[in-house]
């Protein structure tokens, strides 16, 4: 299940009401540098790093009519001995974590990987929509 991390040190740091152009406003300077990494895992335990991306030029914007902060993040795929199982989008402060697959229909994941090919050097591009209302 998809998770957010951080909000309460988020929340602390606005002034006044809480209200979703202030949540919008902290939450873009905190991502204006994130980055997603995907993981996979060999064993039972050994969590590995699949690949980095970063957040890609011009892509983070607040999504006022759907209340929305919307997101592309890119990078190469740096191993491919095994397939992605979770991910991480983290800020300064504030991640959102879940599951992943690059298989369009597979049950409990939070997010498919349309672009991910599985080649090592290979360029996967991913979006993300993270909706205010919900964090709130």
């Amino acid at each position: 299940m998809r998770q957010y991390h951080g909000l309460e040190t988020l929340r602390t740091a606005i002034s006044g009401r809480l209200t979703l152009a202030k949540l919008a406003e902290c939450l873009l300077e905190d991502l204006r540098e994130c980055r997603c990494t995907i993981y996979g895992s060999i064993g039972e335990d050994e969590r590995v790093v699949l690949a980095e991306l970063a957040l890609e030029a011009d892509s983070l914007f607040y999504e006022r009519f759907a209340q929305r902060l919307d997101l592309q993040v890119a990078g190469p795929i740096l191993r491919a001995d095994c397939v992605p199982l979770t991910f991480r989008l983290a800020g300064q402060r504030f991640a959102v974590t879940g599951r992943c697959s690059a298989l369009p229909h597979v049950c409990g994941r939070d997010l498919y990987l349309s672009s991910y090919s599985g080649q090592i050097g290979d360029i996967a591009r991913q979006r993300f929509q993270i909706p205010l209302k919900q964090l709130l």
